[in-house]
């Protein structure tokens, strides 16, 4: 459980804490990659969390907790381990990939994979790849069914969205969608375990406690994604990354891991 910080630890950790702007002010840095502006925030009229009862005040992240704090040794394993893994399960998986592709390509007019802007650490805009799921005009028809939204905060989610085809509707299920992420894992711009990255949009309506998330690498799999996924709320989500974060370790990591291959498989909570 997070402990609340005192007013001392706030104003040592506040340099470390950003505002992201709306996507469409983002820039572009010397390497030609899309970065997000930031602008220092107070933390000290903010609020942070308890997991456990879900009734007391939110705090924010010191820097010498959890991942935040790892020496780079302990970083430099995790960064081993994710291209080790994702390397053994590109290949393990490669006639997934193959059957996917061609499900995709017969079953709907479009492209094989969608790819999209998300946001990973500190705000960078990566550009995302998955196997696409929905129909091609999937994101022009996204406002006339904003007022079918089932999910809290600034996210969208529909448990029968009429845009996903009936192979996307399979795919999300068991998470094969979600497999050329590897490949980010692979390059670096994920890692294994660590927050889902989310779209722009979505963190042009963070508040300050919510872009704490953006404080580490994204990952393809993290707590909530194992503890019911699409089911739990978005302040949950939120939660539950900050609490990653905060007590992260190798074998937390492992943990998730572990736990993660039930949930793909039950399909339980993905829609």
């Amino acid at each position: 459980m997070v402990q609340r910080l005192t007013d001392q630890a706030i104003r040592e950790s506040v340099n470390a804490r950003v505002e992201i702007d709306r996507a469409r002010d983002s820039k572009r840095d010397g390497s030609g990659v899309r970065v997000l502006e930031f602008k220092v925030i107070d933390l000290r009229d903010s609020l942070v969390i308890d997991l456990r009862s879900r009734s007391a005040e939110r705090l924010f992240l010191s820097d010498d907790q959890g991942i935040l704090s790892a020496s780079r040794w302990m970083l430099a394993l995790k960064r081993l381990i994710d291209i080790a893994a994702s390397v053994i399960l590109i290949v393990l998986l490669s006639p997934v990939f193959v059957l996917a592709a061609i499900a995709v390509k017969l079953t709907s007019p479009g492209p094989i994979l969608h790819i999209g802007d998300r946001v990973g650490k500190g705000g960078r805009v990566f550009r995302f790849a998955k196997f696409r799921s929905m129909y091609s005009d999937a994101e022009t028809r996204l406002e006339s069914l904003r007022h079918h939204n089932e999910a809290s905060g600034p996210v969208f989610k529909m448990r029968r969205d009429p845009r996903i085809t009936p192979v996307g509707k399979f795919m999300r299920k068991y998470s094969i969608d979600e497999f050329p992420q590897l490949f980010h894992v692979l390059t670096g711009q994920l890692s294994l375990v660590g927050p889902r990255p989310p779209f722009p949009e979505e963190t042009s309506q963070y508040n300050a406690w919510h872009r704490q998330r953006l404080l580490v690498k994204p990952g393809i799999t993290c707590i909530w994604q194992v503890s019911g996924r699409s089911d739990l709320d978005f302040e949950t989500w939120v939660a539950m990354d900050i609490e990653y974060i905060a007590t992260w370790s190798p074998w937390l990591d492992f943990t998730i891991l572990l736990k993660t291959i039930p949930a793909v498989l039950s399909g339980k909570g993905a829609y």
